[in-house]
């Protein structure tokens, strides 16, 4: 494969997502649109006529993967064939661009990590967009800098994912361990699980309780309450439900210089004048606290940002001009954490990490033995195209 712009994309998946990264790609420089794949003839349809005209469109995956006029895929498809996909395509010799999970369990990552170690001339990242937002990359500075002192505690309830009942009805593969492997925690809240690793570091336990189709005519998770604990001492809560209407997405970080907020793009930071602990070893008094300031955090704005941003910084390190964002080695981590609070919810244990992945492994197995939806071999890493090309 010559290496220069611009850098040839497959679309595998024309889904929702899929739909919208073939718009995507279309809008960021240095790459071009080559090809699309998707077991369904029909969602092509979703295509304009002129789009049409300037591509191939294939519905085997082993086909488009060997079209020399693709360099990298990127694999917006079901969360079962994420990792046979990506295995296949980098056999191929294409660049990998995953969509998020990198998988359903930390077995099958296991699996693909192991395959993305044999191409170390490829690049490989996943859809981890939320890294790119100004936001969060202010936050992750201030934390890394050393700006708020030691972390205390974290809280972060995320339950503005409401959905009604009539979008799990929308697919029969929808909120199944078989279809999909699971519920808000694999679906709607890899970003801050990802998010909550990228900030905060793995901990090193984890105590959940998780309910199975609490709000929903479903068979997995739609809400979570987990409570984590890290090496360091500090603690940390993280919420979240597809069942409550309004929602909130507010993180708070309590620290030893105060507390800091973010709650709809904003961030606030009450920044003590004497660190936490120094007032409490030296105050004479009974009641009082820190005199604090009240601080909003400028935030820059403008420039790529989202999942236009990612598809662009996988472009500039195929091109040798930029380093990965959301290297696809990264994306086990927020999995694991999400896998190690079902576990602990189901099983009403305490799990320590890093947490065995052939146990959730089996415990998955046991719950896709009940599934209602029944494809093939969902739950192997060494799904076929073949499977693939007939399972969704």
């Amino acid at each position: 494969m010559m290496k220069g712009a611009p850098v040839k994309f497959a679309v595998v998946g024309i889904g929702n997502m899929g739909f919208s990264h073939v718009n995507n790609i279309r809008r960021t420089k240095d790459c071009i649109l080559t090809a699309v794949c998707d077991i369904n003839p029909a969602q092509f349809c979703k295509l304009s006529d002129g789009i049409r005209k300037e591509i191939k469109c294939y519905i085997r995956s082993e086909e488009c993967f060997r079209d020399e006029n693709v360099d990298a895929v990127l694999i917006a498809t079901p969360h079962y064939f994420h990792v046979p996909l990506a295995i296949e395509a980098m056999r191929a010799g294409k660049h990998v661009l995953v969509e998020k999970p990198i998988a359903v369990h930390k077995k099958d990552a296991e699996c693909l990590l192991r395959e993305a170690a044999e191409h170390p001339e490829l690049v490989k990242t996943i859809m981890f967009n939320q890294r790119t937002l100004h936001v969060h990359k202010k936050l992750k500075q201030l934390i890394d800098s050393g700006e708020l002192g030691t972390l205390r505690r974290i809280n972060w309830i995320v339950t503005d994912w409401f959905r009604p009942q009539h979008y799990y009805d929308s697919g029969d593969w929808r909120a199944s361990w078989r279809g999909e492997g699971g519920g808000v925690l694999l679906n709607q809240c890899p970003h801050q699980l990802d998010l909550m690793q990228w900030f905060f570091g793995m901990p090193s336990k984890v105590r959940a309780a998780v309910k199975l189709g609490k709000y929903h005519n479903i068979e997995v998770e739609d809400e979570v309450n987990a409570y984590l604990e890290y090496a360091d001492g500090k603690t940390a809560n993280f919420i979240s439900s597809t069942g409550e209407a309004p929602g909130i997405n507010r993180l708070e970080i309590s620290s030893e210089k105060g507390l800091l907020t973010l709650e709809k793009g904003q961030l606030f930071f009450r920044r003590n004048e004497v660190e936490t602990s120094e007032y409490s070893r030296t105050s004479k008094t009974f009641f009082t606290a820190p005199d604090c300031w009240e601080c909003k955090i400028p935030v820059k704005t403008g420039g790529i940002i989202g999942h236009e941003a990612i598809i662009d910084n996988m472009v500039q390190t195929i091109l040798g001009k930029s380093e990965l964002i959301a290297p696809l080695e990264e994306g086990i981590r927020g999995l694991e954490l999400g896998n190690a609070m079902l576990y602990s919810g189901l099983n009403e244990t305490t799990v320590d990490l890093p947490l065995n992945s052939q146990a959730y492994s089996s415990m998955l197995d046991r719950l896709i033995g009940q599934s209602r939806w029944v494809p093939k071999k969902a739950n192997d890493c060494s799904v076929s195209a073949d499977e693939f090309n007939q399972s969704f």
